[in-house]
C-alpha cells in the first residue's frame, strides 16, 4: 500500500492539472476587505469537490504572495493537516495581493531490476539523483500554478504583473471586479506571449451539493484572451493546462503546465 500511495503520487505531479479528477485549489476567507489591518485565512486543499476538503492537503513549499506594491508577503500562522493548509495574511498595505503556490518539477520513470520506479524532484536535482542509464528512461518536466486574489480598499494591478515564465493569468477585468451577469476578460500567455486556442473550464463551487458539474468552457483567441459572463454569485475555480517542448530538464521532451485560479463573484 506505502508503494501504490507513492507511486499515485508521483504520477499526479506529473500530470496537467485538467487530467485530474482531483481539483488544487486556494480558498481565502474573503477576497474584498476594508477596514485597518484586516487578516484573511487561506485553506490550500486537493480535493473531489469544490472547495470541500477531503482529499489530500496542498502543500505550502513553494507558496508566495505579493503585496500591492510587488514586495514577497511571508503568511503568518502556516500548517498542514490531514486533509487541508491553511495560513493567514495579513493586508497591512490597501491594494490588491496575489496569493499562488507555484510548482516546477522534473519527473522520471524507468525500470530497475524489472521493477518501475518513479522519480520527482527539482531540475536542479535531476542529474545527480536520477541514473542516466536507466532502462526504458522517460523524462518530463510539470509546472504548475494555483493562485487567488484578494484585494484591501482600492484595487491596483502591480501584484497582477507576469513573471513572463510559464503559464499565467494576466487580469484585463480585474480579478476583485467580478459581478453576475456581467461579463469579465482575461488573456492566458505562456513563457510572456500569448497564448491562443487554450480550453478554459469554470465550475461554480459547491458541487458536492449539486448532480451536475455546471462547467462553463471557453477557449482563447489569438491574443490569448477570453471572456465569460458569471450566471451567478459565488467562488468559481478556473483551471487551464496545455504542453509544450520549452523544457529546461536534460532529456526531457515535454512540458506540462496547469492553471488554477479561486475568483469570487459578487451579487449586484
Amino acid at each position: 500500500m506505502k508503494r501504490k500511495a507513492v507511486v499515485l503520487a508521483l504520477s499526479l505531479a506529473a500530470l496537467p492539472l485538467s487530467a485530474l479528477a482531483h481539483k488544487a485549489w486556494l480558498l481565502p476567507s474573503q477576497t474584498v476587505i476594508a477596514g485597518e489591518n484586516p487578516v484573511i485565512t487561506v485553506d490550500a486543499a486537493v480535493s473531489n469537490d469544490l472547495f470541500y476538503f477531503n482529499h489530500v492537503p496542498l502543500r505550502l513549499d513553494n507558496l508566495a504572495i505579493v503585496a500591492p506594491d510587488g514586495s514577497p508577503l511571508q503568511p503568518s500562522s502556516p500548517a498542514t493537516g490531514k486533509y487541508r493548509s491553511v495560513f493567514d495574511v495579513e493586508l497591512k498595505q490597501q491594494g490588491t495581493y496575489r496569493i499562488g503556490v507555484t510548482n516546477d518539477y522534473a519527473t522520471a520513470s524507468w525500470e530497475e531490476n524489472g521493477k518501475p520506479k518513479r522519480w520527482r524532484g527539482t531540475p536542479a536535482t535531476f542529474a545527480t539523483e536520477v541514473p542516466k542509464s536507466a532502462k526504458d528512461l522517460q523524462v518530463g518536466q510539470s509546472v504548475s500554478r494555483v493562485e487567488t486574489f484578494v484585494t484591501h480598499g482600492s484595487p491596483n494591478d502591480t501584484a497582477l504583473k507576469p513573471s513572463g515564465s510559464g503559464l499565467e493569468l494576466v487580469p484585463v477585468t480585474h480579478p476583485n471586479d467580478l459581478y453576475a451577469n456581467e461579463e469579465a476578460k482575461f488573456r492566458f500567455q505562456i513563457d510572456g506571449k500569448p497564448a491562443a486556442g487554450l480550453d478554459v473550464e469554470i465550475i461554480r463551487g459547491g458541487t458536492r451539493y449539486r448532480n451536475a458539474q455546471d462547467e462553463i468552457k471557453v477557449k482563447t483567441d489569438a491574443s490569448g484572451e477570453f471572456a465569460v459572463t458569471w450566471p451567478q454569485p459565488g467562488m468559481y475555480w478556473l483551471e487551464v493546462s496545455t504542453q509544450d517542448d520549452k523544457v529546461n530538464v536534460p532529456g526531457a521532451k515535454q512540458r506540462r503546465l496547469g492553471y488554477v485560479a479561486t475568483l469570487e463573484v459578487l451579487p449586484q
